[in-house]
């Protein structure tokens, strides 16, 4: 947890000292024209460096801030040759119809940023606005279980994507899924969609997570036939579903469905790591038409303290330089965690380092404690 929060005051403290910088640069150039303007013989002229100050403030600052640089910067030729040089001849003139028409190209560039940060600003907000409506934040705490939950995108700025979860307080139990849809884009983001609809009504209804796998299955199938084409809909999906039934004393249980996911992980308040792999290999959701299996759902102790962790191969797959996987058993045992999470927190900075924060895929992380 120490790790991540050092890791962003160093971000924040890079990125802050650099946007210092190139507020403090307009300023700079203008003072460095004026020098040389005065220090070199006549024939020399500062204008680059009085032109560049507008340019550089157009991304940076606002408008009128830009135009101030302008201005700033002719009136600095204007003092200089008046009142140290005592020449005010053509040349002179030269140079401050050139830097006042840097400045007013600068001013219609600065309109133009302003205009796409502003776009750039509004498709953020949207992006945020359908994930939180495709894929909404579990609660913190569901069926006397603590929740956390977390998503990864690869891409800097990327709010949507084809990891899913969603987790559902149901007459069964608590059940959970946590799945990924195969390929990108809005094809993806369709069948996320569809999955966690079919999901939160199977959970409610049906008695077994065999019924609810067998539901999204059909899910998957009924809108791959509706949709035309493999661009326009992602059936392709693998996932892992789970279920803590209520009630239980120390050996409560877990029951895990797996169809071609990541193996759950069950962290014991010991330290001790278990890997729930599957009795038998099942195919992903959605590709029915190449064979079909009987699903058989896993049962695995989850005693008090315990914590179940779900993922996606954003996780598992994510490689560092030299190739190598990380292995979330490997790293998370013998470790203890006060809470799931400070456990995502922790795996999401290691991650991080482990790429050298190069990730090329997204990763979705829910971790489930029992207190």
């Amino acid at each position: 947890m120490g790790q991540r929060g050092g890791g962003r005051h160093r971000y924040a403290s890079d990125t802050g000292a650099t946007r210092a910088f190139l507020r403090l640069l307009p300023v700079l150039l203008i003072v460095c024209g004026a020098a040389y303007e005065y220090f070199t013989p006549s024939g020399f002229s500062g204008a680059p460096l009085f032109s560049a100050a507008p340019l550089v403030a157009a991304p940076f600052f606002s408008l009128r801030g830009t135009l101030v640089a302008g201005l700033v910067s002719i009136a600095a030729i204007v003092a200089v040759h008046l009142r140290y040089t005592g020449e005010f001849g053509s040349d002179v003139i030269t140079e401050i119809a050139t830097v006042a028409t840097v400045c007013a190209l600068a001013c219609f560039i600065n309109r133009i940023v302003r205009r796409s940060d502003e776009q750039l600003a509004s498709a953020r907000q949207i992006a945020e606005a359908a994930q939180l409506a495709v894929l909404p934040v579990p609660a913190g705490r569901i069926g006397g279980l603590a929740i956390a939950a977390r998503y990864e995108a690869a891409q800097a700025g990327a709010f949507i994507g084809g990891d899913l979860y969603a987790v559902q307080d149901t007459p069964h139990g608590v059940r959970i899924v946590v799945g990924d849809v195969r390929g990108k884009g809005m094809g993806a983001v369709a069948a996320v969609a569809v999955v966690i609809g079919a999901f939160r009504e199977a959970a409610e209804q049906e008695g077994s997570l065999e019924a609810v796998a067998q539901r999204l299955e059909r899910a998957l199938a009924r809108e791959g036939t509706r949709r035309s084409g493999i661009d326009d809909f992602e059936g392709f999906t693998t996932a892992v579903l789970a279920e803590i039934p209520h009630g239980g004393g120390f050996d409560r249980v877990v029951r895990i469905l797996n169809r071609g996911h990541p193996e759950p992980i069950v962290l014991l308040g010991d330290g001790t790591v278990r890997v729930i792999g599957p009795d038998e290999a099942a195919l992903p959701l959605g590709m029915s038409e190449l064979g079909s299996w009987p699903d058989r759902a896993t049962e695995a102790g989850f005693p008090a303290g315990a914590t179940l962790l779900l993922y996606t191969d954003g996780l598992s797959e994510a490689r560092d330089a030299d190739g190598v996987f990380y292995d979330p058993a490997a790293r998370l045992a013998g470790r203890i965690f006060p809470g799931p999470e400070e456990l995502l927190a922790a795996l999401s900075e290691e991650v991080r380092a482990h790429t050298g924060g190069g990730a090329t895929d997204d990763m979705a992380l829910l971790a489930v404690r029992r207190p």
